[in-house]
């Protein structure tokens, strides 16, 4: 009997294994059944094996300025930018890890362990998903179903991925991939754009508390978010923190020192309208836009400026683009309070617009309201000019610029049409930095703040030059006449008459003070002094077509009349070409155009475009030194003196208004200030050996300006920001902006020592009396 009942208990023993294994075998069958499913699309489309080699990802485009840093990026939804792992600091990874996969280096996409502890307690004691399972929902899976079925399938479809992307790839690329495709929000695509946005630097620049928060955000990084729930960041931090000395990525000392830290969020958010270069970066758009056009890819379809991760290395240096944002800021702060005092009702009735009717102010207000983008944005909605017009009367709460607010703007309650007015108070500038001898565009600065003046005056717009158009009349003179600096003319009131070089009648320009001295002048007391007269008999003896070809050639391509008025800068010039023009004289007679961009690559770092540099020979070496020693006396004792030293008469007024005045700049410098009629645009170009820049500031109607010269000339609205950017420059030694003087020819044919010239005009009345004392 009992033996009988062991061979019973025997059987029913083998009975229970035999079924284990049927049932454990079954099991296993059905599980590769399932994955052989998913893999054939039964549950949904599957990545194909190329997909798998090469993820569709959207790659913002990147520029990158010349000193490597990234100044701005051309995006639509995904502000991202592709890192490589090297690149990562350790201790992201290991905070990655220890969060989100800690058994990350010994599975192959399945965590086993996790996957039956998340079955066994229903995810409540954590979840079982890998790194590369996480992946694979960021790539090709998608946000998590609410149905259950649904989201069963998307679970088993990430398995299949999962193990396919651990054939294809290494750990360490799927580390990569996974930081670069995380959305951590406020447009901070991808590891890098996130670094950048949340603590304002790169992400091999990470702390371990800083990369702890980012880890941290993995979980949702909408919840998760250190913007608007700071202390729920702080405490998730602290979990990863906890997470890295559990596994010894960190000590429990390390661990408590840090969770001890505050988060110390840098916020830097990123878009087209802030950061550095803001006007710049637009330019560049119009740029690729253009540049996509021409150059199609290889299969001829069009390169996307916003998905395919191009990089585009420009010239811009982003030290002196900063120098350059500061110096207009400092100074059109200052320079704006004094245009506001000016402007108050009780002293001008009209303001902003000055010496002109009402009936002319309603016409340039209508005009400008007929060219806003309200205007253009309501007419497509299919609204009357009745209606529309109507909506510019309502006020309403709006957001305005202000200098005086630390974000420079304030919320107030205004008509659209009381904004555009309010707006027009506000004077515009623009500034270009460029190196001479490459044609390098060094600092671009369109106006006062991109945001709220989307205008771009380095470029786009195109202004009286005044005076400083004066030098290419002297290079005419000296060119073709082989005067020197040293030539004299009368300061008399010069006519041409009528019928010559195309007057209709007869030309008689004064000089800005209405005086004249009635002395002979040197070519460079006069261009310094900016004697319109001088000027004038320049121009008649060389002729305006002489002119014109001369300016031509050196980028101020714009239809310029040959009439003798050009001679005083009446015709409308733009910094960028006043720039490129003035490079001529710095580069020994060689123009060189601006050039903004030197190579664009594709994603992969294979080049696109490599710049040629345009050049063309204007000016012998001579003739454009002898130039360079005209300007230098404009900053040595002309209308460009105060870079130097102060002026005791109005010391007091300038060091009220102009910041950093005085300047006291001792290195040479060639340059030339400015002003057109009524004060309503400020010039000044500045010169040094290895760098040329071109301010202008004036208002957004030739009707807005200063009531005088006091504030209204080039020496006081432009040329301070010229002095500020060159001695923020001149403090980092690094950028290399010369001190040093001008290179002179070796053959130099043009006398440009005034002093040995009066000299050796002395000997020779000496010499002539001593003859006449000769008895023959």
């Amino acid at each position: 009997m009992a033996k009988k009942a062991q061979k019973k208990q025997q059987q029913g023993y083998f009975k229970f294994i035999k079924w284990f294994w049927i049932l454990f075998g079954s099991g296993v069958l059905v599980v590769i059944f399932i994955f052989l499913l998913a893999s054939w699309g039964a549950f949904g489309e599957m990545p194909t094996f190329e997909r798998l080699e090469n993820p569709e990802t959207n790659l913002a485009t990147e520029f990158l300025s010349s000193d490597g840093e990234t100044l701005g990026k051309l995006y639509l939804d995904d502000n991202r930018t592709w890192v490589d792992y090297d690149t990562l600091p350790q201790n992201l990874v290991d905070a990655l890890v220890a969060t989100e996969d800690a058994r990350y280096y010994s599975h192959s996409g399945i965590d086993a362990r996790g996957t039956l502890r998340a079955f066994l307690f229903l995810g409540t004691k954590g979840g079982a998903s890998t790194i590369s399972q996480q992946l694979s929902r960021q790539l090709f899976v998608g946000v998590r179903s609410r149905n259950l079925m649904e989201a069963v399938t998307q679970k088993i479809k990430e398995w299949v991925i999962a193990t396919r992307l651990e054939r294809n790839y290494t750990k360490e690329e799927i580390i990569a991939m996974y930081l670069n495709i995380y959305d951590f929000g406020y447009a901070a695509d991808g590891i890098r754009s996130a670094s950048r946005i949340y603590f304002g630097k790169e992400p091999y620049e990470l702390r371990t508390e800083e990369s702890a928060v980012l880890v941290g955000m993995l979980k949702n990084s909408s919840l998760y978010n250190p913007i608007r729930r700071e202390e729920l960041v702080l405490n998730r931090r602290n979990t990863v923190l906890g997470q890295m000395a559990k596994y010894d990525y960190i000590s429990e000392e390390e661990k408590d020192s840090l969770q001890q830290l505050k988060m110390n969020i840098n916020f830097n958010p990123e878009s087209h309208r802030e950061g550095l270069a803001t006007y710049f970066r637009m330019h560049m758009q119009r740029f690729m836009n253009k540049w996509v056009a021409e150059n199609p890819k290889p299969d001829g379809e069009k390169w996307n400026i916003y998905l395919d991760g191009l990089k585009v290395y420009t010239t811009v240096d982003s030290r002196m683009q900063r120098n350059a944002e500061e110096a207009v800021q400092e100074h059109m702060k200052n320079l704006q309070a004094e245009f506001f005092h000016q402007n108050t009702p009780q002293r001008n009735a009209t303001a902003p617009f000055l010496d002109i009717s009402r009936g002319a102010i309603d016409t340039i207000m209508e005009r400008s309201m007929r060219r806003s983008a309200r205007w253009r944005h309501l007419k497509r909605e299919g609204l009357s000019d009745k209606e529309i017009e109507a909506t510019f009367h309502k006020e309403e709460e709006m957001t305005v610029f202000d200098w005086n607010s630390d974000s420079f703007e304030k919320d107030t309650i205004m008509s659209p049409l009381d904004s555009i007015r309010y707006y027009k108070t506000f004077l515009r500038t623009a500034m270009m930095s460029m190196e001479p001898q490459t044609g390098h565009v060094k600092a671009w600065v369109g106006g006062i703040d991109y945001k709220h003046f989307q205008y771009d005056n380095v470029i786009q717009g195109a202004r009286q030059a005044g005076s400083t158009f004066k030098p290419f009349v002297y290079a005419a003179a000296i060119d073709q006449l082989r005067y020197s600096p040293c030539e004299s003319l009368p300061d008399n009131q010069y006519c041409i008459e009528p019928g010559k070089h195309g007057n209709m009648e007869a030309w008689c320009p004064k000089n800005s003070d209405g005086k004249y001295s009635g002395e002979n002048l040197t070519l460079k007391n006069a261009l310094a002094n900016s004697v319109n007269t001088v000027t004038a008999q320049l121009i008649d003896k060389v002729g305006p077509g002489s002119v014109v070809s001369i300016a031509k050639s050196m980028g101020l391509n714009k239809n310029i009349p040959e009439v003798p008025s050009i001679a005083l800068g009446t015709h409308d010039f733009s910094v960028y070409e006043m720039v490129g023009a003035y490079g001529t004289f710095a580069n020994q007679g060689v123009y060189v155009k601006p050039v903004m961009v030197t190579r664009i690559e594709d994603k992969n770092g294979t080049v696109l475009y490599e710049y040629t540099p345009e050049t063309k020979d204007v000016l012998s070496k001579d003739v454009a030194y002898a130039m360079i020693n005209l300007m230098e006396g404009v900053t040595q004792y002309g209308s460009g003196g105060r870079l130097r030293h102060s002026f005791a008469k109005d010391q007091t007024v300038y060091k009220e208004i102009i910041t950093g005045y005085p300047y006291e700049l001792t290195n040479p410098i060639a340059g030339k200030t400015g002003t057109t009629q009524n004060q309503s645009d400020g010039w000044f170009m500045g010169m040094v050996p290895n760098l040329v820049t071109g301010v202008w500031v004036g208002g957004d109607d030739r009707s807005i300006h200063f009531s005088s010269l006091t504030y209204g000339q080039g020496a006081s609205m432009a040329l301070p920001i010229w002095a500020l950017y060159m001695k923020k420059n001149y403090a980092n030694e690094e950028l290399g902006v010369s001190k040093d003087a001008f290179e002179e020819p070796e053959e130099m044919t043009i006398n440009v020592d005034c002093s040995k010239q009066a000299q050796e005009e002395e000997d020779d009345l000496d010499t002539e009396d001593d003859l006449e004392d000769i008895d023959f």
